[in-house]
């Protein structure tokens, strides 16, 4: 299989941070006002107290999140008190993504790389990554404090801290990212990107695109996100004219607003095949599908699917998948699709992202089942899975279960956990992309 990966490719900086040393950051810095931006969360970075603001936020709820930097003096803090002491990888969601698939068995994956760095590039999987030979760029001159570094705070269930009065027990194991990238937040692309998609858009059998959850409602030329998001939308555009079986998936990502949200999940319906998104992302889709967001974030898989329907039918979209910490949902408008086939890409995206959880990498797929084998399906997800036969009247398939509800084929399957992860960023981007793959091998995906 041959797959184009865009847009966002950076590099994630990951620290593993103890309540012990978020006690004495907020000690560090005036507690009132970062209990105010707490209560009244910024959802961007301007100053440290939103970062830790940010920070506290999540490790209270055990949610994820991404917050972009809008200052470098803050960029400046966190390479000063964490980048040495951090842990380098591939980051953004096209460069794990183009990984995922790299490692899964894809023939030629083609990256999105807008920094083009001697650094970026050793990053990506040596099995079968394809950087389009380069008329703009050479890697070497690319300069270091220019890289698109993403700081990724990982913290782990049961750490405590303080703040003021009130003791703060981590409930589960999650992350908080802080991304200063004057790349990505452009939506940027390579030009050897593009001209090789479209002299090769014709080899290709599949396209990941992501990022747009990176995008700012205003840019100092005066443009907006309007542009940003009718740019890409040609480029996709071009592709289907140019190959018309080409299947597009979307994968959606933390906004900054529930209008932006709206605006790309609305003009790429017209173009794309599949929207992929976690809970919090179907949440910011309320004003669509009107699905109570109490119901989704506490993850009730019957309100999930209501809502996924919803937002899918509003638009017309072919497919839409749901994957949340304890099972993955897929929605699909074509009723003659093999639902039975649908759940096992599923459940090779669900053993990819296990795996990576547990371990950190992706060998092969022996590798894959080996591991997977030896962790638990969520005893949460399983749960759901019988509330959902319940609900649609639906039939069990070995881990996994399907139906017709409402005219979509619905299929849900337990993810498994793993209960201590190395890694917890990018394990949506693994079931996404380890999903899709096998959708390609399994002829699921028919324009």
């Amino acid at each position: 299989m041959k797959i184009l990966c865009g847009y966002n490719v950076n590099l994630d900086s990951v620290y593993n941070i103890s309540g012990d040393e978020v006690s004495k950051l907020l000690g560090s810095q005036d507690q009132d006002e970062i209990l105010r931006k707490v209560k009244d969360p910024p959802g961007s970075i301007h100053s440290v107290p939103d970062f830790l603001a940010g920070l506290v936020l999540c490790m209270r709820e055990g949610s994820g999140a991404e917050w972009l930097v809008y200052e470098k003096d803050v960029f400046d803090f966190l390479k000063e008190n964490f980048y040495g002491n951090c842990f380098i990888r591939m980051g953004g969601n096209a460069g794990i993504m183009a990984n995922v698939l790299s490692e899964m068995g894809a023939e030629e994956v083609v990256p999105n790389v807008t920094k083009p760095s001697s650094t970026q590039l050793s990053f990506f999987s040596k099995k079968a990554i394809l950087i389009p030979p380069s008329r703009f760029f050479d890697s070497e001159t690319v300069d270091e404090n220019d890289e698109l570094i993403h700081f990724v705070f990982d913290f782990k269930k049961g750490e405590t801290f303080s703040l003021q009065a009130e003791m703060i027990t981590v409930p589960r194991e999650n992350r908080f990212i802080a991304t200063y990238d004057r790349a990505n937040i452009e939506l940027a692309f390579n030009p050897d990107f593009e001209r090789f998609a479209t002299e090769h858009i014709g080899e290709m059998d599949g396209a990941l695109i992501s990022g747009f959850h990176m995008l700012l409602e205003t840019y100092s030329d005066g443009s907006t996100y309007v542009d940003k998001i009718n740019r890409a939308f040609e480029q996709l555009a071009n592709w289907k004219r140019m190959n018309s079986k080409l299947p597009i998936h979307v994968e959606m990502g933390h906004f900054l607003s529930r209008e932006l949200a709206h605006a790309v999940f609305s003009k790429l319906s017209g173009v794309v095949d599949i929207m992929g998104m976690n809970e919090d992302e179907l949440v910011m889709l309320f004003t669509v599908h009107g699905v109570s967001p109490e119901n989704i974030l506490q993850m009730d898989a019957p309100s999930i699917i209501a809502a996924a329907i919803a937002s899918a039918s509003s638009f017309n979209i072919k497919k839409l998948v749901v994957h949340t910490r304890e099972f993955v949902v897929s929605v699909s408008s074509d009723v003659s699709a093999n639902p039975v086939s649908e759940l096992r890409a599923m459940e090779f995206g669900v053993k990819c992202a296990a795996t990576f959880a547990a371990t950190g990498r992706l060998n092969s797929r022996e590798f894959v089942d080996e591991t997977a084998a030896t962790l638990n399906e969520s005893a949460f997800g399983l749960q759901e899975v019988k509330k959902v036969v319940d609900f649609i009247h639906g039939e069990y398939h070995r881990h996994g279960a399907s139906g017709i509800y409402n005219g979509y084929i619905v299929c849900i399957l337990p993810t498994i956990i793993c209960e201590d992860p190395i890694a917890t960023v990018g394990l949506g981007d693994t079931v996404a992309a380890a999903t899709f793959l096998r959708e390609l091998e399994l002829h699921i995906m028919h324009a």
